[in-house]
């Protein structure tokens, strides 16, 4: 008798500890740029309910994707590992099962947290492909998935309501929190939007949204801004997009598009936030909403992302717990803050703490003290596609340095150096500035720092290369080899 009722009470109080946890609501979009939602100071454009999510929770200005393109970001997130230590990008390694296991579902569905995934995951897990057995609710599927909902299998049952996909993960998120809110468990809901990623698929249920709309150009708008970037920089799509999306001949038709996307996600974000409220667990769910990586919408005449330049590496991310006081709503974060961070963020908000070792930290202290920090630097690279346009570089709350180190093909390695306290715009390369002398000495140690840890850190050999290729100090020839090297299956050291 005495046995049955210590279990009994040590039932009470799990149900009770699970009652007090709070239920996640991890929204994601794909491609959106930093300055894309009326939150964020743009004028153009209408997001009614990410700003209203912004007005009930803190907005973060310097958050930044350390690897910016999906498939990598989307591994920086579900790991809060840097790229090269987790190995996930396209053509180089899907996300090792070790770290799979160590995920932010995975931990939390473990902790007792009903989990789902729904959209583009956007990374397949080796050994195993999608991980649609670690779910308890699965509207996910491969690749980029589709626009069109009827052709994504997963969420197909939502076509004849929601033919366009972006309403339809709104659909499913509400859906999941109905059922999850009666069952009093406290669960965590993924969504990965498609949008407003490539190719420009609005919902036709919005085409008057921006009808006929005039768009103001970015101040760094155009081919006449970006000629002190790097040579290096324009040997990839980026560059030649400029023009063959049609930023340069088009921009209003454009740009009316990709914030009609936006415009889909909204509603979406709507809808999953009327579904908290009527599931009575709104006062009780943390919504954090960001993106995988930003984009350049014609800025120094370039288009899509990778790149390291502010439009490209920032993002917006808005943060709302509602348990937090009134008075903590509303505000704004200067911190500096990374995509590596919303895996110890989520982990926290769930009661848990982060494995040690993972390069990101949580973010909840800045929740109620806005104005503090978490991070003295952040590191920003591509391992991704021509060999001329991979780069590191380093940012902390006053400068971003960036070394380009390819040179084949006529040209030399270049540094390029940006105030970020006054020239966000990224218009004056302050690497050439004799003035800057002190700064630049001290993001350079701060840069060859960062690199040096890549030897040891590595995930596959593929990365631990690039200890070599980074530096600034090794000759060319040396690198050449190791670019042109075939590569070994056999991982290198963790």
């Amino acid at each position: 008798m005495k046995r049955t009722l210590i279990l009994l009470l040590c039932a009470l109080c799990s149900v009770l500890g699970a009652a007090e946890r709070p239920n996640i609501v991890f929204l994601l979009a794909d491609d959106q740029a930093f300055d894309t939602l009326g939150c964020y100071g743009n004028e153009d454009v209408t997001t009614p309910n990410i700003d209203g999510l912004a007005a009930d929770g803190v907005a973060f200005d310097n958050h930044y994707n350390t690897s910016a393109i999906c498939m990598a970001s989307r591994a920086n997130i579900f790991t809060g590992l840097y790229e090269y230590r987790h190995g996930c990008n396209f053509g180089l390694g899907d996300l090792p099962e070790e770290h799979w296991a160590k995920s932010y579902p995975i931990l939390l569905r473990e902790a007792g947290y009903v989990t789902a995934m729904a959209g583009k995951i956007g990374i397949a897990v080796e050994g195993v492909g999608l991980p649609e057995e670690d779910f308890d609710k699965w509207g996910a599927g491969p690749g980029q998935t589709n626009y069109a909902t009827a052709k994504n299998k997963s969420i197909a049952h939502y076509a004849d309501e929601f033919p366009h996909s972006t309403r339809a993960y709104g659909a499913f998120g509400r859906d999941f929190i109905q059922e999850s809110a009666a069952s009093g468990k406290p669960f965590c809901l993924s969504i990965s939007f498609k949008a407003p990623h490539q190719p420009t698929t609005p919902d036709p249920a919005f085409d008057d949204v921006y009808e006929g709309k005039t768009f103001r150009k970015p101040a760094n708008y155009g081919r006449e801004h970006g000629g002190h970037f790097s040579e290096q920089s324009r040997q990839g799509r980026q560059y030649e997009r400029f023009h063959s999306w049609n930023y340069s001949d088009k921009f209003d038709e454009v740009m009316a598009t990709y914030h009609q996307q936006i415009y889909g996600i909204d509603v979406a974000v709507g809808m999953i936030r009327e579904a908290l409220e009527k599931a009575g667990v709104a006062d009780n769910t943390v919504v954090i909403y960001t993106s995988d990586n930003g984009f350049f919408c014609g800025a120094h005449g370039y288009g899509s992302k990778v790149l390291p330049y502010e439009e490209s590496s920032r993002v917006p991310l808005i943060i709302h717990d509602p348990r937090l006081p009134v008075s903590e709503r509303g505000k704004r974060t200067s911190a500096l803050t990374g995509n590596i961070d919303l895996y110890s963020t989520i982990l926290e908000c769930g009661g848990l703490s982060a494995p040690t070792g993972v390069d990101g930290v949580s973010l909840v202290s800045l929740l109620s003290h806005a104005g503090a920090s978490v991070r003295d630097s952040l590191q920003l690279m591509n391992f991704w596609g021509p060999v001329a346009v991979q780069s590191f570089g380093v940012i902390n709350a006053d400068w971003k340095y960036i070394y380009w180190y390819y040179s084949g093909e006529g040209m030399t390695p270049a540094e390029e150096m940006y105030d970020m306290q006054t020239d966000r715009l990224e218009l004056v390369n302050a690497a050439l500035n004799s003035d800057a002398k002190k700064p630049l000495k001290k993001m350079r140690r701060l840069y060859d720092s960062a690199v040096a840890s890549i030897a040891d850190l590595a995930q596959r050999p593929v990365y631990a290369k690039y200890a070599t290729i980074f530096d600034r100090t090794t000759a060319w020839p040396e690198k050449q080899a190791l670019l042109e090297a075939p590569q070994k299956e056999k991982k290198s050291k963790k």
